[in-house]
């Protein structure tokens, strides 16, 4: 057992995060808290660390923030990852999240080109004079009374894009405290027959932000690839409780 950021969590084996393998690809679906590259030396288990322990020359096309779990791209050789993050730079990689947001927020492939700059040290703000161009296509794939499960396509790949768009429409991302989103209780939505141990203090019901990787489209060397990942226990049971109990 391992303590990331306060969670414990087990290393997981990298073979049963596999949901892709050939010659030239391995693509996983990632679970949360666990880092896509190195963060420092010495430092928390990552996936390229995992990852080059399965496969000596496996590099991580692309990255995933820590607490966002779902599809992640790994090359097996060189040529292969320079193809691979080709297609990412020319923003030819289909891509999308799912997340939980806070509130009943109804959008039509709305689109949100606000330019993001980043700060460095992981801080990233809206800066329409400096910020580099960022799009993201959002839209409305499941309605509760205090919540909406909801679609979203990046088509540029910037630090904490998909997050600071959501934020900026009054539709935090559960759990993302960063963008002033809480995270929900079953006390929250279960009005009636919801008791605690006496002594016990409540936990969330997802003890991160509700963002996934769901999908992923692109070609390289003439092969179409297309990939999903299905949620993780965490975000299938956040889902499972506001179907139940705030439909």
């Amino acid at each position: 057992m391992k303590v990331l950021d306060g969670h414990v969590a087990k290393i997981p084996q990298f073979a049963d995060l596999i949901i892709h393998e050939d010659d030239n690809l391995i693509v996983i679906n990632k679970p949360p808290f666990l880092a896509s590259l190195d963060e420092r030396e010495g430092g928390e288990m990552s996936v390229l660390r995992l990852a080059k322990r399965y496969h000596a020359d496996a590099q991580v096309c692309h990255r995933l923030d820590k607490e966002t779990s779902g599809l992640l791209v790994i090359a097996k050789n060189p040529e292969t990852y320079r193809l691979v993050s080709i297609e990412f730079e020319r923003r030819r990689v289909s891509k999308v999240y799912h997340a939980i947001i806070e509130g009943t927020h109804v959008f039509e492939d709305l689109l949100v080109d606000l330019p993001i700059l980043n700060l460095g040290n992981k801080n990233v703000t809206i800066d329409r004079a400096n910020g580099k161009r960022a799009e993201t296509y959002f839209k409305s794939l499941r309605y509760f009374k205090h919540y909406t499960l909801v679609e979203c396509r990046p088509v540029t790949g910037r630090m904490h894009q998909i997050r600071i768009h959501l934020a900026t429409q009054h539709a935090a991302i559960v759990g993302d405290t960063l963008y002033r989103g809480k995270p929900v209780y079953l006390s929250q939505i279960k009005k009636r027959g919801f008791t605690l141990g006496k002594g016990q203090e409540e936990q969330p019901i997802m003890k991160r932000f509700a963002l996934h990787a769901h999908q992923l489209d692109f070609e390289i060397a003439d092969t179409a690839y297309h990939f999903e990942a299905p949620y993780p226990k965490d975000f299938a049971t956040l889902l499972r409780h506001l179907e139940k109990f705030d439909d």
